[in-house]
């Protein structure tokens, strides 16, 4: 049960962030990839700082094999980048565009009642499905 209010507790700051940074306002993303218009830089300031965080916590991650609260850490195995990787970053860069959301702040935008963010949401979720039952059909194939 501890691990749950911890759990909770950490997204509840990490939705904050997004808040107070502006981030759940899709037009602050849209502006960034607007290098033509009126470009805002503020997500590139919220980027850096969390790619800073980033290095500074995968570096301690990757000297440990239990978590803070006593859980097993495991971390990404994978060194190199391959098509999958490719195709599932652009699909996830043109959804970004388009629609202004990435995951976390479509989740908090859904939260604080804005309609685009549940029809995000509710479309992230069913290609979450669909490629779930992709990869099983694949895996099934591979084995007969």
């Amino acid at each position: 049960m501890q691990h749950r209010v911890t759990e909770f507790f950490v997204g509840l700051l990490f939705g904050l962030g997004l808040i107070l940074s502006g981030m759940t306002d899709p037009g602050k993303v849209l502006g960034f990839l607007d290098l033509a218009g009126l470009w805002d830089p503020s997500l590139a300031l919220v980027m850096g700082g969390a790619i800073a965080v980033g290095v500074f916590a995968f570096s301690a991650a990757k000297k440990r094999s239990l978590s803070y609260l006593g859980v097993d850490l495991r971390l990404p195995g994978q060194q190199h980048i391959d098509k999958r990787l490719v195709v599932g970053s652009l699909m996830f860069g043109a959804g970004w565009g388009l629609a202004g959301f990435c995951p976390g702040p479509a989740l908090v935008s859904m939260a604080a009642g804005q309609s685009k963010a549940v029809w995000f949401v509710v479309s992230m979720l069913i290609g979450m499905l669909i490629f779930e039952v992709a990869e099983r059909r694949a895996q099934a194939a591979q084995v007969a």
